[in-house]
């Protein structure tokens, strides 16, 4: 089965074009080194909560939508791979992270073993 890279992180609004050009040039240098399939959410219908939400996790700040996104990759040997030459890859590496569009300190992310597919 799959394996999957998961990511929640807030983003402010007003950086949204920003960030659909990072993600659309990242998703590429992810396809290339053996993703099979990169996806950015932008948030639509994320309700507050009252002891935990999507909004609350990545501490979204007023002006900040929750962006959901993942990677899918035929298994865990791929992905470690493939994660590996893309951070090393010339694409990735002239993004200065000091002006990314978002906070990375915020942002959760990890992998996961896929139960179910239909």
């Amino acid at each position: 089965m799959p394996y999957v890279d998961g990511y929640v992180l807030a983003v402010p609004r007003k950086n949204r074009p920003e960030y659909v050009k990072l993600a659309e040039e990242s998703a590429v240098v992810f396809k290339a080194h053996g993703a099979l399939s990169v996806v950015e959410n932008w948030a639509d219908d994320v309700p507050d909560g009252e002891i935990t939400s999507l909004p609350m996790a990545v501490k979204c700040e007023e002006g900040e939508d929750v962006v959901f996104s993942w990677i899918i990759w035929p298994s865990r040997e791929a992905r470690d791979v493939g994660n590996k030459a893309a951070m090393k890859d010339p694409r990735l590496q002239g993004w200065d992270l000091s002006k990314m569009p978002f906070d990375g300190k915020r942002m959760i992310f990890g992998g996961f073993n896929t139960i179910v597919e239909l």
